[in-house]
């Protein structure tokens, strides 16, 4: 297990930058159902700049690419490289990772399962990908990591990273690619009292619920958003977005969803095209 010590600037929190589902191809123009990703993820780049919100490290919680070629994972590499912050990244449903640790881990992008954030977190990061279906599972070895890294510190509170929803969205077309054996990480989750948060993206729309005690959010993609609560493929018309999560020393987590202002990046209804 990599572990990455992630030091704390303020002493009352640290605020995490949450970027997920870039879709990003080779050829800058490349789009997907409409939208041309390269361009919508520097607009949210472009944005969060623009805010000056101070942050101490961005997640990147999966799909970074969506043509499995190294030039889309350079593409990432280089939108984020306008800051001096780490991230810390973990793969998606159309992740290809021989190609991704090809470029991947950099100086600025960490290979790392642990974050231990300052003296009062730990961030844990699981591979929930199942090569070639877009549904998640933990493997064995993940379960075990992750009660593993929750052992050594029962005393820092939690926050569990996945790219796949491990509880259902509310549609049933997506809900079928969720995390297939959600049961398995909540026997591990309920062992560990320490854990306050599971952060995931994969749905392309807001969510934050509680199960089971514990908060579950998911984050608007940087490109097509998906219809909340609809039965069959659907896309919705609201604009790209990310996430800021500040994790206090009290073991509170404070958190806001951000988009893109405006009527951009409308995308154009062809499920065939995801």
């Amino acid at each position: 297990m990599q572990t990455y010590s992630l030091p704390q600037t303020n002493p009352d929190s640290v605020v995490l930058l949450q970027i997920t589902d870039t879709h990003l191809f080779a050829n800058e123009s490349g789009a997907l159902l409409g939208v041309a990703t390269q361009q919508s993820f520097h607009a949210v780049l472009n944005a969060v700049d623009a805010s000056a919100r101070k942050f101490d490290a961005i997640v990147a919680t999966g799909d970074i690419s969506q043509d499995h070629t190294p030039d889309s994972y350079q593409r990432f590499a280089e939108g984020i490289a306008r800051w001096e912050q780490p991230c810390f990244w973990l793969p998606g449903n159309h992740d290809y990772q021989p190609t991704m640790a090809s470029i991947l881990p950099s100086e600025q992008i960490k290979d790392s399962e642990q974050i231990l954030v300052g003296e009062h977190w730990q961030v844990v990061l699981l591979d929930s990908q199942v090569a070639g279906v877009p549904h998640g599972e933990l493997s064995h070895h993940q379960l075990a990591l992750l009660d593993h890294a929750l052992s050594l510190y029962p005393e820092r509170h939690a926050l569990v990273l996945l790219h796949h929803h491990p509880l259902p969205a509310g549609s049933a077309w997506l809900d079928q690619h969720q995390l297939h054996n959600s049961d398995a990480l909540w026997q591990v989750i309920d062992k560990h009292p320490q854990v306050k948060a599971i952060l995931c993206g994969h749905i392309h729309q807001e969510l934050d619920r509680i199960h089971r005690g514990v908060r579950v959010l998911a984050t608007p993609s940087t490109c097509i958003q998906f219809l909340p609560d609809s039965d069959d493929f659907a896309l919705d018309q609201v604009t790209p977005g990310w996430r800021y999560l500040e994790l206090t020393a009290t073991g509170d987590i404070i958190t806001q969803v951000e988009r893109l202002e405006g009527d951009v990046f409308q995308p154009t209804f062809d499920s065939a095209g995801y």
